[in-house]
């Protein structure tokens, strides 16, 4: 797509900078690309199959999407399509609910650490260790159910997960993992419709939850939880990408761009082949054109 950089610099969050989402509008687009988004997307979608091929050939590099975003952003249906052509062998999609018995007696990274991709692979988290700096915030009796010392549960513990979280996000991308951070940005109106949309449409009533119209109460708490988190975790190493979630195409085709610019970046190439392998390759070659058919 025409206009990549531009697209970049609209959607990532500044590092270093606080963060106001009214500076993010929800239905923001690049209009003259409607007509042709199918188009993009498809094309989106291939160069990622590709690049994803070159990304577990060459086997150093893993890449982790994280997606965050209120009830019916689009979180699925977005991973369904930008990630509809990538090899399965080479891709791990964590949906990440409210923690276990087991993962609540132990640090809250803990079970996103057991869900990083492998080298060479793609690694997708639906919600992520950010949920504990999110809708704990948001309902306090979370965090004072949590198993944690009492002298670690004041106002000082976002500060302390916020530090937490980037250095174990420099760590990932100092060891090769690059976390890739999405938050789709969908507006209350528009959540409002969708969620009409799964009451009313039979197919889509196995999405919907009365809690879910609930949480709409805490809007503004969460929106506020959101712009802390990305003033405080959008860093150069791993920027946040605010992407607007209000027109579903928009939202799929700026995360193809987005994934794909970074891959670029990595420059991935197919590993190189040896003057020795080149000639078993020559001499298999010549075993396999004297066979008898």
């Amino acid at each position: 797509m025409k206009n990549t950089r531009e697209l970049i610099k609209r959607l990532i969050a500044s590092p270093g900078t606080r963060t106001s989402l009214k500076k993010h509008p929800t239905d923001w687009t690049f209009q003259h690309a409607k007509d042709d988004a199918k188009q993009l997307l498809a094309e989106g979608v291939r160069t990622l199959a590709e690049q994803q091929d070159k990304l577990y050939a060459q086997n150093i590099y893993a890449v982790l999407l994280i997606f965050q975003a209120m009830d019916a952003a689009g979180k699925d249906s977005t991973i369904k399509h930008v990630m509809s052509g990538v090899n399965p062998q080479g891709c791990q999609v964590f949906s990440f609910k409210a923690p276990s018995a087991e993962e609540r007696d132990h640090g809250y990274l803990w079970r996103s650490s057991k869900a990083l991709p492998e080298r060479g692979r793609i690694g997708i988290h639906n919600r992520s260790y950010y949920e504990e700096v999110l809708i704990a915030r948001v309902h306090p009796e979370i965090l004072e159910a949590q198993q944690l010392p009492e002298h670690y549960k004041g106002r000082g513990i976002w500060r302390e997960r916020f530090k937490q979280i980037n250095d174990f996000e420099r760590y990932l991308v100092e060891n090769g993992t690059i976390p890739l951070k999405f938050f789709l940005n969908v507006s209350k109106r528009e959540q409002k419709k969708r969620f009409l949309e799964r009451i009313d449409r039979p197919e889509k009533n196995w999405k919907f939850s009365v809690g879910d119209v609930k949480e709409r109460r805490f809007w503004k708490r969460y929106m506020r939880a959101y712009e802390d988190v990305f003033s405080n975790t959008s860093t150069s190493y791993a920027p946040w990408y605010i992407i607007p979630a209000d027109n579903k195409w928009f939202m799929r085709l700026a995360v193809a761009e987005t994934i794909n610019y970074r891959l670029g970046q990595l420059n991935l190439k197919y590993p190189a082949v040896t003057d020795a392998h080149r000639k078993e390759l020559m001499q298999a070659r010549r075993m396999l054109a004297g066979e008898r058919s």
